[in-house]
């Protein structure tokens, strides 16, 4: 599913115009966004956890040359689908 079709299915089922479908998808997008970028965990209830991490250095190969480099530390984005959505997928 794009955004665009996330706008259209709020525009369907909440009969909003369009412009307020793609207001409020936006603005719950960048509410979570700014809320990540804080490195706050967002939890939302029967769906998942989103939570940044922080990968440490290390060292790894080029796989073409197999020579060793060495891989910066950087933050990552997880996701941890909650029981009710696992149910959901596996029972669907």
């Amino acid at each position: 599913m794009t955004k665009a079709e996330l706008i259209e299915n709020v525009y369907l089922q909440m009969g909003f115009s369009k412009k307020e479908s793609g207001d409020i998808v936006e603005m719950v997008f960048d509410l979570i966004k700014s809320n990540l970028e804080q490195g706050e965990k967002i939890k939302i209830a029967g769906f998942g956890n989103f939570e940044v991490k922080q990968k440490d250095s290390r060292r790894g190969r080029n796989p073409q040359t197999g020579e060793a480099i060495e891989i910066t530390s950087r933050k990552v984005l997880s996701f941890k689908p909650s029981p009710v959505l696992k149910n959901a997928i596996n029972e669907g």
